[in-house]
């Protein structure tokens, strides 16, 4: 008996719209997985060993298939949809990402042939509010300072004396960007004794207090919190949202967590704080996305530095596609997408 990842549409209703992949070779390796398929071919007419990965040498059976193209499902490596590029395919109605952002990509022309946007923004924002919520409980706990410590003992450790304020207890949490990441993040803090500050310009306070958090502005939200976690987008009013004279009012011992971009810190700023010891870090991303191999923070006792892990690896890739495939089954039916990308909502989110 076969089983499905998704119910049966109704006999009658199922159609499979022609659809191009466009994505790097390494994504649609990693992404579209032997389990995933099946289940893609069952709801869409896909070559699947024809891949787009750019518009300047496509073979004829590529130029085919885009001028019959419906949808394209697109992941990390698709070339930009620039007017040109659509040119080349009259047909196509939609673009389902079975990623996150859709800014590399999606280019006005997309928008103004009306195209509709699904992205699996949603699906890539639990695994890294996962790892933001172990960064918190662990940072509270001072879990990375007393291993290293217990390391260099090699022997008892008076844990009262070396750490008598650490715990989770009625701690504060400081979320930057009310995002799919930062929402999903203080979804998951809930149950724990933590209090939540939230820090977002365009989402409405009374939202967020619903979701367990009190809206506040960025100063005080540094000055109160002895975590504060990053998942605001990378914009050009973004950029050093952390500078020196912000970190400067995170208390003593405070812990930043970085899952976002780099560009919202100030590398060098930063980097004065860890090295005095005043601050801890806990960095998925920094500016330059791989630090300098003399950077001081790859050693430091109270730096946590991690290559990107955050996001969506491994296994955790299937939930993309699932994402994208159950998108693309939802537009064969007819039925409008579930994580549809709102256009207006691009200049100010990932």
């Amino acid at each position: 008996m076969t089983h499905h990842l998704f119910p049966a549409a109704p006999p009658g209703a199922r159609r499979r719209p022609a659809t191009v992949l466009a994505m790097s070779p390494g994504t649609r390796a990693a992404v579209l997985s032997g389990r995933m398929l099946p289940e893609l071919v069952r709801v869409a007419d896909v070559d699947t060993d024809l891949l787009l990965t750019g518009f300047e040498h496509d073979e004829p059976e590529l130029r085919r298939r885009l001028a019959d193209a419906e949808v394209l499902l697109t992941g990390w490596g698709c070339p930009p949809l620039d007017a040109q590029a659509l040119e080349r395919m009259p047909r196509l109605r939609a673009v389902v990402h079975a990623a996150g952002s859709v800014k590399h990509h999606v280019t006005e022309a997309c928008w103004e042939r009306g195209l509709l946007v699904s992205s699996a923004a949603a699906a890539n924002a639990v695994p890294v509010a996962e790892y933001t919520l172990a960064a918190i409980l662990f940072a509270n706990k001072r879990v990375l300072e007393s291993a290293h410590a217990y390391r260099a003992a090699r022997g008892p450790i008076d844990l009262l004396r070396r750490y008598p304020a650490v715990g989770n207890y009625h701690r504060t949490v400081g979320v930057v960007g009310a995002s799919l990441i930062g929402r999903r993040v203080m979804e998951l803090l809930r149950p724990f004794d933590l209090r939540v500050l939230v820090h977002d310009p365009y989402a409405d306070p009374g939202e967020l207090g619903a979701l367990g958090g009190e809206s506040c502005v960025l100063d005080e939200l540094l000055r109160r919190s002895d975590v504060v976690t990053l998942h605001a987008p990378a914009l050009p009013q973004t950029l050093h949202l952390l500078d020196a004279s912000r970190l400067a009012l995170m208390p003593d011992g405070a812990t930043l967590v970085n899952t976002a971009r780099g560009s919202l810190v100030d590398t060098v700023a930063l980097t004065e704080e860890l090295v005095a010891g005043r601050l801890h870090a806990v960095l998925d991303h920094t500016e330059p996305e791989v630090l300098p191999a003399g950077s001081p923070l790859y050693n430091l006792p109270n730096v946590l530095l991690t290559p990107h892990v955050a996001g969506s690896l491994g296994g955790e890739l299937d939930r993309l596609a699932a994402t994208a495939v159950e998108e693309l089954e939802r537009y064969a039916l007819g039925l409008d997408f579930r994580y549809a990308v709102d256009r207006g909502r691009l200049a100010y989110s990932a």
